[in-house]
Formats: C-alpha cells, structure tokens, sequence
C-alpha cells in the first residue's frame, strides 16, 4: 500500500552534525538513525547515544522473513505457493489482529485480496493479462479471511487464497522497533517507517513533544502540509490514493485499495486518510480500511470506536480539498 509520507516538522538536527556512518546524525540528546526497509525508508530518532542500529536490521530481517509477499523464500511467501510450514509468532500476531479488524470492520480489511490485487497490477505478482469481469469473480472465490484459520502454529487455508499483509505489516514493524526500544529502557522516540509513525515521551533536543504534520494530496507531486500536530505516547498512520491509482477512460480515478466486496478498484473522492491509535498496526490496518469504506460508512463506524482519532482529506465538487475531524484528532 503507497502511504503518504509524514513531514517531521522539529528542526531538533538543524545544528547536527554528519557521523561517520551514513545512517547515524547524533546531536548532545538524540540519535538518529536511518535507512530503507520494507520497500520504503524509516527513521528512528529516540534519547540516547547508543546506536541500534544493527539491532534493528536483525529485527526487520525477521519480520521481512516472516511477511514479505516480496521475498520467495519467506514464511508468507511458502504459504501462498501452498506449502505447509509453521508460522513464528510475528506471522501468529499480525493474524489474529487482522482477524478482529476484518470482524469489525465486516470485511471491508481483507489480507486476503491479494491475488486481487495483482490482477489490477498493484501487487508483486504483476496483472492477468486480458482482466475482465469472469476472471475477476473466479478470483473472488478465494477472498475471505474468515476462509483462513490459525491452528496451533500452522494456517489452514484455501489453495487459491493469497494472503498479502502489505496493509498491516508496516505498522506492525513500527511497534516492534518501539517495544524494542522500550525494552532497553529508551523513553523518549519518534519511529517513522514510510510515513507510519510511533511517539513515545518527547523529543529531548527541543524538550518539546514530538512535532508532525500530515501533507496534503497534491497529484502533482509538490509538497505541502495540511495540518501540524504533536503525537504523545499514540502511534499514527495514513493511506492515501493519489500517488497511487488508475484512470479510465472517462477519467475517473480508481485508488489501488480494491474493494474487497466486488474486486474492483475503489473509486472516491477521498484522498487521505490518516489515523491515531494505542498501536501503529491498528492505526495502519484501520487507514486501509476506511479507505475502502468510504466516508459515510467511516463516519457511521466512529460512532462506535473514540479509540480511534482520524482525520480525512477529500475532493469537493469543485476539486477543492476539504477535510473532516474525527475524535479529536490532533488535539
């Protein structure tokens, strides 16, 4: 899934200086250190002189292991070729996370589009050549989470089902970096992993809480922040079409989230949608989600979840931004 890329807005390196590692900026409070995983880059800016960094690359090696649909030899990977292996607990946990948030968000998050997905041409598998309607539904007989079962370590599923994680995982990892951290007893952090991010305490350069701002949808690929805000102890992500869709021939945009009831390509008029939660996997499965929903559906299902802050950009009718707040998103 293409995420919108988060802007950090502190300028707590502006007086940094270059380490000798590519990777690494250190100043008197923070380390900084960077690089690309998961298709996309992170950053991982926390209190502390010790540099993780190959720690953290032991980490993601496992989680890309585990759930890469981009690595041949990986767990999900094996599974989707049908292969019977047992899962580790990264794969257990991302599961049954996506499970609950499939339930309550009665389908509309489904990992198990996939194969979908590659027939449009969005995923690591390339398109079917010749896509119509027929090959479209055979391929829908495989959706359904619900079609999938966790038994002791083994998934139990059907053969044509495609399992794809792309849409949690990433926020998943951000957690896993931030429990590590946690664990060496780093309170103050900010993870950013292609624009899915995770703040704890506050950022000790400027002794101000962590500072972040979400862009606006500009097709034309210039930048420019829509709304500033701090991020304390929450984790928060955004799903977002506009850099990342197809046209037809109507000229109508469709978003490469597919719909997990009809197998089509959304088309909407929202652009972006960014979500705070306890958890960076929650904030990243639920962005995905709403995306597909669409806003009356998202407005409707808020009600009944303050949990979750969140904050929608869309198109009017004049092709003009607007915006809309959910549960005090950035307060």
């Amino acid at each position: 899934m293409n995420k919108l890329k988060f802007v950090i807005l502190c300028l707590m390196f502006a007086a940094c200086k270059q380490s000798a590692s590519s990777k690494e900026i250190i100043n008197p409070e923070n380390t900084r250190i960077e690089g690309s995983v998961f298709g996309t880059f992170y950053q991982v800016t926390c209190g502390t002189d010790v540099n993780y960094e190959k720690q953290l690359d032991s980490l993601f090696f496992v989680i890309n292991k585990s759930m890469s649909t981009y690595i041949p030899d990986s767990d999900i990977s094996k599974l989707n070729r049908n292969e019977s292996i047992d899962i580790d607990n990264h794969f257990k946990t991302v599961f049954e996370n996506s499970e609950a948030i499939y339930k309550a968000t009665n389908g509309a998050f489904d990992p198990t589009i996939g194969a979908v997905v590659n027939a449009w041409d969005f995923g690591p598998e390339g398109k079917i050549i010749d896509l119509d309607s027929l090959k479209i539904n055979n391929l829908m007989q495989s959706v359904g989470l619900n079609k999938v079962k966790l038994v002791n370590s083994k998934i139990i599923k059907p053969k044509g089902t495609f399992l794809d994680f792309n849409a949690i995982a990433k926020g998943y990892g951000v957690d896993v970096v931030g429990r590590f951290l946690e664990s060496k007893n780093v309170k103050n952090y900010l993870i950013n992993i292609g624009g899915e991010l995770r703040a704890r305490g506050s950022n000790k350069a400027s002794g101000k809480v962590w500072t972040v701002g979400v862009e606006n949808p500009n097709f034309n690929g210039t930048q420019s922040i829509n709304k500033v805000l701090f991020l304390k102890d929450k984790s928060m992500a955004t799903s977002g079409t506009y850099r990342k869709f197809k046209v037809d021939e109507n000229g109508n945009r469709y978003a490469h989230i597919i719909d997990t009831k009809t197998g089509y390509p959304s088309k909407t008029n929202l652009l972006s949608i960014s979500v705070i939660a306890d958890n960076c996997m929650t904030a990243d499965a639920y962005a995905t989600a709403f995306k597909a929903m669409g806003i009356e559906k998202v407005k409707v299902f808020l009600e009944g979840h303050s949990e979750l802050k969140v904050f929608l950009i869309f198109e009017n009718d004049e092709k003009e931004f607007e915006t809309l707040t959910f549960n005090g998103f950035g307060e």
